[in-house]
């Protein structure tokens, strides 16, 4: 889970102290930051998510149960 986080700390501009479930995704969750998460989940776990289901994520728990569900389907 680390690299998973030191990838989105840097999507994100904050801390990697600061990445945790509860994190919420805010303003800086703009098309240029679900894409580059796309290619990071891609890179960290070798799964494809969908755009759309990552934009409906609120927070970087959200984001870790979508990843957890497509590993499972």
């Amino acid at each position: 889970m680390s690299e998973f986080y030191e990838g989105l700390a840097e999507i994100l501009e904050v801390d990697t102290a600061e990445v945790k479930p509860e994190l919420t995704l805010g303003e800086s969750w703009d098309s240029l930051a679900i894409v580059s998460t796309i290619a990071l989940i891609d890179d960290v776990y070798d799964i494809q998510v969908r755009p759309e289901k990552l934009a409906d994520c609120e927070t970087v728990g959200d984001v870790e149960k979508l990843v957890a569900a497509e590993q499972g389907a």
